[in-house]
């Protein structure tokens, strides 16, 4: 018998991935604090729209949330601990690896089961079912959860217990962040030098010994100015500030993950937090 699937979280991330599961079947119900947008993705995908996030939860079997951070994961999860018998928890959101093992505790102390699974990837790797997932959790109930989430990843891979998919996806976005203001260095540097734009992006993207999906998906965002979403500024401010949190606790010296920091911070305090981290162009021109 098939395990109904609720995800609760209905953002730029989630959405998709609710529209990936639900055309292939597995999808039963989705859950969102906004009313009206959980009610028209439920219609919209055909599946089951509920009004309350307990009611959500007693209702399913396995339960995926992709939120925004700690404070709202915990809030999340702290409503439902009560009713977690039985059931399997896949947080797909990037948050600190030290909350998510808390709430991990919390659920298995009431009979339940969680896991860690942040993604790597944009809104377009959704669209394409191309992402990737970094699993946390205990070892047994893996192959489940992979096949669930079959329907919107390519790769879904095992990296250990509790808090590991996440420290995984840190040391990922630690990278991105340095590269995208290497990036932006790159691209400003080419311009300011009369480099035509269409040589800069080939340079970047076709040629350099350091391309990457990210350069090919960015440089034409920089050098066209364009600034729509599939990975917000806000975002990856988050990350590295969890990042730079952990760092510090550790003495572990982050240079370039500190500077990408700071533009990334000047970013959001300068109105530009909803675009896409391509605006990291912004701070250098």
């Amino acid at each position: 018998m098939q395990r109904k699937v609720l995800i609760i979280g209905l953002g730029v991330m989630g959405s998709r991935i609710a529209a990936n599961l639900a055309g292939s079947g597995k999808l039963h119900g989705v859950y969102d604090r906004t009313v009206e947008k959980a009610r028209d993705t439920a219609g919209r995908l055909n599946v089951t729209y509920y009004p309350d996030v307990v009611s959500a939860v007693k209702d399913n079997d396995v339960i995926i949330t992709m939120l925004y951070d700690d404070e709202s994961v915990s809030q999340v999860y702290s409503n439902v601990i009560s009713v977690s018998k039985g059931r399997v928890f896949v947080d797909m959101s990037t948050i600190s690896p030290e909350t998510s093992i808390e709430i991990a505790k919390r659920i298995e102390d009431n009979g339940g089961k969680m896991y860690d699974a942040p993604v790597i990837g944009t809104s377009i790797a959704v669209e394409r079912k191309n992402l990737v997932v970094l699993v946390g959790g205990d070892r047994s109930g893996f192959d489940e959860i992979r096949e669930i989430l079959s329907s919107t990843a390519n790769s879904i891979v095992y990296m250990g217990e509790n808090g590991a998919g996440l420290y995984a996806k840190l040391v990922n976005n630690l990278f991105l962040g340095s590269y995208m203001a290497a990036l932006a260095e790159a691209v400003r540097f080419g311009k300011r030098s009369g480099i035509p734009d269409d040589i800069i992006s080939d340079v970047l993207v076709k040629y350099s010994s350091a391309r990457s999906p990210t350069s090919e998906l960015k440089v034409p965002k920089m050098i066209s100015e364009d600034y729509s979403v599939q990975f917000s500024v806000k975002n990856m401010l988050k990350d590295l500030e969890i990042v730079g949190k952990l760092a510090a606790r550790n003495t572990i010296p982050l240079p370039m993950a500190s500077l990408a920091l700071q533009l990334f911070r000047y970013l959001e305090i300068t109105g530009h937090g909803e675009e896409d981290i391509a605006a990291i162009y912004r701070a250098l021109r």
